[in-house]
């Protein structure tokens, strides 16, 4: 690692990811805008970072990063004292990739099992296995092979410095957006229990193609009918919500591609400012 870069180490947090949320996002997030600024000549940024939430915050930072320089998520799926613990391996190849000469301008990357892939598009997707991150429509963006890094698309929605959700500077926390699953039976009452506590917007993880319980349908009408919008997302890891399939309601929000926990990180930047369902849509279609 030393023969590659100059490398410059600062802990900002230590604990397991499972524990990280929406106050660790934006002071990270606010920290690598500091560093970018404050040094020109900085490559990038690597961010060691658990497995559990590193979807959330590589999407948050995909989102808030106000600089084309790289800045990449990496991790491992076998701790230090395990046979063949690949964290060496992640990080190297993370600095591999901040090496590579055309790495700007992709948005914020997660590098693990020498794949590189869009912190946007990534989904874990196995508890145990090292090849557990996984763009599985898409793809992921490159390899980072024995004699070269290569990349083979790049994330074509916005992000970073052509992101429209930056962090307000007066932004001290996120607006309250809870995530409510929808299951075969549901009676409505978790997604309405959500809206009675406060909720400034509530993301439904729905079946198929957006669909929901009758119950849970008429609750999230109700819900938007108030004014307070409701995203619908699916459970199913590949396809988009295109669209209510079961009747039109203008106060809805379709997730299309992203999946339930990255729509929420979305819908809590977009609600920073007040928020129409139109705007809300406009960002999900675009980022």
């Amino acid at each position: 690692l030393a023969d590659l870069a100059l490398i410059e180490v600062e802990e900002f947090s230590r604990v397991g990811s499972s524990a990280i949320g929406p106050g660790h996002w934006i002071r990270l997030s606010r920290r690598i805008n500091k560093v970018f600024e404050s040094d020109p000549s900085l490559a990038g940024v690597i961010v060691t970072h658990g497995t559990d939430t590193m979807e959330e915050t590589g999407y948050f930072l995909h989102l808030t990063i106000e600089e084309t320089r790289p800045v990449v998520m990496v991790g491992s799926m076998r701790n230090s004292t395990s046979i063949s613990a690949d964290g060496p391996a992640n990080l190297l190849a993370a600095a591999r990739v901040i090496g590579h000469p055309e790495v700007k301008a992709r948005g914020v990357l997660v590098v693990l099992n020498d794949e590189i892939h869009s912190a946007r598009d990534v989904r874990k997707m196995d508890n145990n296995r090292l090849d557990t991150f996984v763009s599985r429509e898409f793809g992921m963006l490159g390899v980072v092979d024995l004699d070269s890094v290569v990349f083979r698309r790049t994330a074509t929605t916005r992000h970073t410095s052509a992101s429209k959700v930056h962090l307000l500077p007066e932004t001290t926390d996120l607006p309250d957006v809870p995530l409510v699953a929808d299951f075969a039976g549901n009676d409505g009452s978790l997604l309405k229990a959500a809206y009675e506590s406060g909720a400034d917007a509530i993301v439904v993880q729905a079946f198929g193609g957006g669909r929901a319980s009758p119950a849970v349908r008429e609750a999230y009408e109700e819900i938007v009918a108030s004014g307070v919008p409701v995203v619908l997302a699916s459970r199913v890891p590949e396809g988009r919500v295109m669209s209510n399939p079961e009747g039109t309601n203008a106060g809805l929000v379709y997730a299309g591609d992203l999946p339930p926990h990255k729509a929420r990180v979305l819908v809590m930047l977009a609600l920073q400012l007040p928020s129409s369902a139109a705007r809300l849509q406009c960002l999900m279609d675009t980022h």
